[in-house]
C-alpha cells in the first residue's frame, strides 16, 4: 500500500470497537478507536481522515448525527454506518445523509475489510477523476496558446502566477493577437474553473442594450420588459465575466461596473434591491485607456479598478518565431475538418509568411491559411497561391530579375539567380512556352516553373 490509509472507528462496544481496530490495523490501515461519539466528533478534521466507520445506535450523540458532523466538515469522506437493527427507512435517511455504506451487525473480519476496501476505492477513484479532469482543463486551455517565442513565454508564466490569485486582470494588445484566449487560460487555471466563463464584446452592442445584457432588468422596467431578466454579470456568479474592447464601456455602465468591483453588488435596470454575486473581471482591449482617461472617455478610478495586473500580449510580427508553429496548427485544424492532406508551407511561403507583417495579427493568419488550403492543389502550400491573400513585395528574400541594388557580380545568391533565369529562359524556348513540356522535361512540377516565372518576373517575349 503506497500510503497508509487513516480511519477513525466508532462504536460504543469497546470489544467490538478493540475487534475492529485489529482487524483493519492487521491489514496496513492506520485506525484510532473511539467508544464516545462526542469525543470522536469533536477530535474529527478534514484532511486527517480517508475514512469514518460508525455504529448507529449510541448513547449521546447516535450515529446519524455523527454523519452529520463529519460531513458538515469533510463533505468528500466516505462514511461506513454499522447497526443491529437495520431497516429499509434507516437505511434510506443514512443514504440520503451521505453515507457511502451499511454494515449490519453481526459481520465477519472480511466484511468489514471487503467494505472498508471498496469504499476507500471509490474515494481514491473520485480524486484521481478530479486530478486527472483540472490537468487536463488546464493543459487543454495552454495548449490553445500555440507559440515559443520569448515573448509568449514571458505571458504564459505571468498567466500561471495570476491565475491562481482572484483579482481583476486587463489584457492589452492589438486586435486579433488572442486576448480571450488568455482570457480563458487565466479562468481554466484558476479555483474558478468549475463556474462559468462568460464573454461580452462591449463595442458589439449598442449602450442601451449592453447595459441590459450586462446587469439585467426588473419586470416592467421599460416598455417590452414583460419579465424579470438575469444579465450577464450575475449569469457568471462564482465564475469569471470576461469585457472586451472594454474601452468602449459607456459611462452610465462604468458607473455601475465600477460600483459592483468596490461592492460587488449591483443593481438590475428598475430594481431598487441590490443584486450581491462573487465574480472575478477580466477585461480586454486594443485601445490605449490612459489616454482615454486623459481625455475623459473613460473613468480614472474604473481604469484602476481594471487595470490590478496588466498582461500585455504583442503583436505577431514581434512573434516571429511563432508564425511556423501557428501556420502548421492552423492546417492541422483544417485538414481534420475537410479530409484534406497539406503537410504544410513551401519554403518559399514559409519565408514569405514569416517576413510579413500580418497587421491583422493571429486572426489574419489563421484567415489566410483557411483561404490558401481552399485554393493549393499541391502538397504544400506555394508561394503563388499565398502571395493572392497577402502583400508579397517583389523579390523578397531573393534577388529579383534586374539585380538592381544587388552585391557584386560573384555573389552567390545573384550567380544562381542569374543562372536560374538563364536556364528557364532556354528551357521555355526549347518547349515553344509550354509550362507542362517544360516541367517535364526538367524533372520539376508545374507549379514550381510557374513559381520562378513569378519570381524573376519573366515575360512571355523573355522566352516565346
Amino acid at each position: 500500500m503506497s500510503e497508509t490509509k487513516r480511519i477513525m472507528l466508532i462504536d460504543n462496544e469497546e470489544g467490538l470497537c478493540r475487534m475492529m481496530e485489529a482487524v483493519l490495523a492487521d491489514s496496513g490501515y492506520a485506525v484510532k478507536g473511539y467508544t464516545r461519539s462526542f469525543e470522536a466528533a469533536e477530535e474529527f478534521k478534514a484532511g486527517e481522515w480517508d475514512l469514518v466507520v460508525t455504529d448507529i445506535k449510541m448513547p449521546g450523540m447516535d450515529g446519524l448525527e455523527v454523519l452529520q458532523k463529519v460531513k458538515g466538515k469533510d463533505p468528500a469522506i466516505p462514511v461506513i454506518m454499522i447497526t443491529a437493527y437495520a431497516t429499509v427507512e434507516m437505511s434510506i435517511q443514512a443514504l440520503r445523509r451521505g453515507a457511502y455504506d451499511m454494515l449490519t451487525k453481526p459481520f465477519e473480519p472480511e466484511e468489514l475489510l471487503y467494505r472498508v476496501k471498496n469504499a476507500l476505492k471509490h474515494t481514491q477513484l473520485l480524486e484521481e477523476n478530479r486530478e486527472l479532469r483540472e490537468t487536463l482543463v488546464g493543459k487543454f486551455r495552454f495548449d490553445n496558446i500555440i507559440g515559443a517565442s520569448t515573448g509568449l513565454k514571458g505571458v504564459l508564466e505571468r498567466v500561471e502566477k495570476i491565475a491562481v490569485r482572484d483579482t481583476s486582470v486587463l489584457i492589452t494588445g492589438e486586435s486579433g493577437t488572442g486576448k480571450e484566449l488568455i482570457a480563458q487560460a487565466i479562468h481554466y487555471n484558476s479555483p474558478r474553473k468549475e463556474k462559468k466563463f462568460v464573454a461580452i464584446n462591449c463595442g458589439a452592442l449598442p449602450e442601451s442594450l449592453l447595459e441590459s445584457e450586462l446587469f439585467g432588468y426588473k419586470k416592467g422596467a421599460f416598455t417590452g420588459a414583460k419579465e424579470n431578466r438575469q444579465g450577464l454579470l450575475e449569469a457568471a456568479d462564482g465564475g469569471t465575466l470576461f469585457l472586451d474592447e472594454a474601452g468602449n464601456l459607456p459611462m452610465n455602465v462604468q458607473k455601475t461596473l465600477l460600483r459592483f468591483l468596490q461592492e460587488q453588488e449591483f443593481h438590475r435596470i428598475g430594481d431598487t434591491t441590490p443584486t450581491k454575486v462573487d465574480v472575478r473581471i477580466i477585461s480586454a482591449t486594443n485601445a490605449d485607456l490612459k489616454e482615454a482617461v486623459k481625455s475623459g472617455a473613460f473613468r480614472e478610478d474604473l481604469y484602476y479598478r481594471l487595470n490590478v495586473v496588466n498582461i500585455h500580449l504583442p503583436p505577431l510580427r514581434e512573434r516571429q518565431d511563432d508564425i511556423p508553429l501557428l501556420a502548421a496548427h492552423f492546417i492541422i485544424l483544417q485538414n481534420r475538418k475537410f479530409g484534406t492532406a497539406l503537410k504544410g508551407l513551401d519554403h518559399e511561403a514559409l519565408e514569405a509568411a514569416t517576413a510579413f507583417a500580418w497587421p491583422g495579427n493571429i486572426r489574419q493568419l489563421k484567415n489566410v491559411i483557411e483561404a490558401c488550403t481552399a485554393m493549393e492543389s499541391e502538397e504544400y502550400i506555394t508561394l503563388p497561391v499565398l502571395s493572392q491573400f497577402i502583400e508579397i513585395p517583389a523579390g523578397s528574400g531573393e534577388a529579383d530579375a534586374g539585380f538592381e541594388g544587388e552585391g557584386e557580380e560573384g555573389d552567390y545568391a545573384v550567380a544562381l539567380s542569374r543562372f536560374e533565369i538563364d536556364y528557364l529562359k532556354g528551357l521555355l524556348r526549347k518547349n515553344r512556352g509550354n509550362v507542362e513540356a517544360a516541367a517535364r522535361e526538367a524533372g520539376m512540377n508545374m507549379a514550381t516553373i510557374y513559381r520562378k516565372i513569378k519570381k524573376y518576373q519573366l515575360r512571355r517575349e523573355d522566352y516565346a
